[in-house]
Parts: structure tokens; C-alpha cells; sequence
């Protein structure tokens, strides 16, 4: 029975222990919702750069590609003109 003081000691050390690990726990998880909310607006401030990303170069090769074809045409003319005219 001498033994009671020691083991309520113990049993002390193991409560403080376990609250200590549980406000890290809870630091850590705090922790982690702002990294996740942070992902989350970068995410979507993504998500608008690429639609916008993707609706510019739609218009771009709209543009593009008849000019390159025009190009195109410009460089074979005079060799249209020499072999069939």
C-alpha cells in the first residue's frame, strides 16, 4: 500500500502528458486546415489562370493559323508559277 502515492503520481503524469499531446494535436491540425484552405484558393486561382490561359489561345490561333497559311501560300506562289506557268 506504500506503493498508492507513487502510482496516483504516475497516473498525474500520464493525464499531463496526454493533455500536452492533445493541445499539440490540435495546434497541428489547426495547422494543417490553413495549409488546406491555402491550397484550396491557389487551386482555384488556377483553375481561372488556365480557362483564361486556354480562351486566349483559342483566339490566338484563330489568328495564327490563317496567317501561317497565307504565309504559306505566298512562299509556294512563285514556285507554283514557275512549274505551271
Amino acid at each position: 500500500m506504500d506503493n498508492d502515492p507513487q502510482i496516483a503520481q504516475l497516473l498525474r503524469e500520464i493525464r499531463d502528458q496526454q493533455r500536452e499531446s492533445l493541445a499539440l494535436q490540435r495546434e497541428h491540425i489547426a495547422a494543417f486546415k490553413a495549409q488546406v484552405e491555402r491550397i484550396e484558393r491557389l487551386n482555384d486561382r488556377t483553375e481561372s489562370l488556365q480557362g483564361r490561359a486556354g480562351k486566349a489561345l483559342k483566339a490566338l490561333l484563330w489568328i495564327v493559323l490563317p496567317l501561317l497559311a497565307l504565309v504559306l501560300l505566298l512562299m509556294a506562289w512563285p514556285y507554283a508559277r514557275y512549274m505551271f506557268g
